[in-house]
């Protein structure tokens, strides 16, 4: 690292988070598909309720990572603020429009946090990461009774609402036919969005990996070692430092 000054940037929570939510979003994704491709691939009933089970259990982690980084952004250091990591604020499409033409020349200047074009992949992202976590969720609950709004869709289609307990996933006992049909109209919003997004999701985080591999190469800085180690290495001051 000759002639290259060490900044920290990315804390320990927002390192965490960075690898939960990346492992939780490959899992869901695997899993998901399987479930997707679930008649093609000859899965039974159970199967695939074990499937969706599994699917609903590690989206509660992807849920509690995600909200905890939402706590993050207003408590966390500097560089893992929202302020940080989306796009806008003051002088914003002037730092976007000098770093896209320094990166087309190859002299992109330097960014500690996230860099301006870096910033609108931030954003599409966190925006993708909440449409799937609430839907997710709603999913869950209309599809295989689980919390946090299993129980409220067993009392809205159940005959008798003193024996929810009969209520399983794919069963009728103790269902109303009318109120079942009632609930799935009601589910139809929000599992297309999430079914469709699920290719916009595998594009982005392509995207996102070549983006940071290209940036790197580019640039030298660290960037995906900085998601390890949360350090950046730069030969001039970064635009974002606070560092003499």
């Amino acid at each position: 690292m000759e002639n290259l000054k060490e900044y920290k940037v990315w804390d320990r929570t927002t390192r965490w988070f960075h690898w939960i939510n990346a492992v939780s979003v490959i899992a869901l994704l695997v899993v998901g598909t399987i479930i997707l491709y679930n008649k093609k691939l000859g899965i039974s009933t159970d199967g695939k309720i074990l499937l969706k089970t599994i699917h609903v259990y590690i989206g509660y982690i992807f849920c509690i990572n995600l909200t905890w980084r939402l706590i993050w952004g207003f408590i966390g250091n500097r560089y893992a603020r929202f302020k940080a990591i989306l796009p806008g604020g003051k002088g914003y499409l002037t730092d976007l429009g000098n770093y896209a033409k320094g990166f087309v020349r190859g002299d992109a200047p330097g960014w500690l946090g996230h860099n301006p074009l870096g910033r609108l992949m931030v954003a599409a992202l966190l925006v993708l990461l909440l449409v799937q976590a609430g839907t997710g969720l709603i999913i869950a609950g209309t599809d295989i009774y689980y919390p946090p709004f299993g129980n409220k869709m067993k009392v809205w289609i159940a005959e008798d609402t003193s024996k929810l307990d009969l209520i399983k996933p794919y069963s009728r006992e103790n269902v109303n036919a009318e109120k079942y049909k009632e609930m799935r109209e009601f589910r139809k919003p929000f599992i297309t969005p999430h079914k469709k997004l699920y290719f916009v999701f595998i594009t982005l985080i392509l995207l996102h990996v070549l983006a940071a591999v290209v940036t790197d190469i580019r640039e030298g800085n660290g960037i995906i070692s900085a998601m390890f180690s949360g350090r950046k290495f730069f030969k001039e001051k970064p635009v974002d430092s606070d560092e003499e």
